[in-house]
């Protein structure tokens, strides 16, 4: 698992950006091209509610983006590994609510 959380952020980003064929400057709704640039860069990291609106426009949940960016690769394989992670946590939260 990668650790440097805006580049990989950053180059999911990217990724996903360019896959969807989205440009930069059609994000001018959500964000001005300068920050996606910084975004896709690593050298700013979004709130969570920016990722938000930066993965509507490329028509992905953001956790998509987000699960991206824990990814070494694009790879369905390790995606599914850290999905399943993430639910395995989620129902052993379950087992222990808090009161």
């Amino acid at each position: 698992m990668k650790t440097n959380t805006a580049l990989n952020f950053g180059k999911a980003f990217r990724l996903a950006r360019k896959a969807r064929g989205v440009s930069q400057e059609s994000l001018d709704q959500v964000s001005g091209r300068t920050y996606v640039s910084r975004l896709e860069r690593g050298l700013s990291i979004p709130t969570l509610e920016k990722v938000t609106k930066l993965a509507e426009p490329l028509g992905l949940h953001p956790l998509t983006l987000m699960t991206l960016s824990y990814c070494d690769e694009l790879r369905v394989e390790e995606a599914e590994a850290l999905v399943l992670r993430v639910l395995t946590e989620i129902e052993q939260l379950q087992k222990h609510p808090l009161s």
